[in-house]
């Protein structure tokens, strides 16, 4: 078994950091396993499919590298505590997606929430890119900043239309990307919730509903207290 591997990267003008994390899992087929075993659901949400929720033995063996990287780069010295995990499936066509889904997003907007993407396809289906807002500047959108982001997001509609149903894929007229995560069997990815990204879905994937042959990822949020 590898060790897992880190290495950050800082995202545009505010420089938050995106760790990128390698040989993640101490058994990562074990994942692929259980994920096959499971129901799965729409769960609502900015998520383009379909989403079960994962046993807690997922996270066995996870600690060593959680909680360093977790104070290393977010500063934090007291309690992580998980709050949701999932097995998601990209399932959603470009001609079925909602307008929320056509832009990249934000997970929550506290400041003391991370979210983790972790790749579980051995085949490459796609990573996850994160944005600048062109007209507010904004790489992380935070309760303060949400209202105003919301009324500019608005004006922007109005002055360049909706985008067409399609999965975005690099800069937009009202989007910058400023980073791109490639996917990799077994890497994960954390973050702040508040960073605007989406994942990068080509317009023509197959959006299989199977673990085996679609695009498998395990999604947790951790609230840091």
């Amino acid at each position: 078994m590898q060790k897992p591997s880190v290495r950050v990267e800082r995202i545009g003008n505010e420089g938050q950091p995106v760790a990128i994390i390698d040989n993640f899992a101490p058994d990562p087929e074990r994942l692929r396993r259980d994920a096959q075993s499971l129901s799965y659901s729409d769960m609502g949400g900015n998520y383009p499919g379909i989403r079960a929720n994962v046993a807690t033995s997922y996270f066995d063996g996870l600690g060593a590298v959680l909680v360093p990287t977790i104070r290393a780069l977010f500063g934090h010295q007291q309690k992580a505590n998980f709050v949701g995990a999932y097995y998601s499936l990209a399932t959603t066509p470009p001609d079925q997606l909602a307008l929320q889904q056509r832009v990249p997003h934000i997970d929550r907007p506290e400041t003391n929430q991370l979210a983790i993407v972790h790749y579980l396809s051995h085949d490459d289906q796609g990573g996850t890119a994160f944005y600048r807002h062109r007209s507010t500047g904004y790489e992380t959108v935070t309760s303060e900043r949400h209202a105003n982001y919301i009324a500019a997001l608005g004006q922007d509609f109005a002055r360049h239309g909706e985008p067409e149903p399609s999965y975005i894929s690099g800069d937009t007229a009202m989007f910058e990307q400023v980073l791109r995560v490639e996917p990799l069997f077994n890497r994960a990815i954390m973050f702040r919730c508040c960073l605007l990204h989406c994942a990068m879905l080509a317009n023509d994937s197959i959006f299989a509903s199977d673990p085996i042959t679609g695009r498998l990822t395990a999604v947790s949020f951790i609230a840091l207290t």
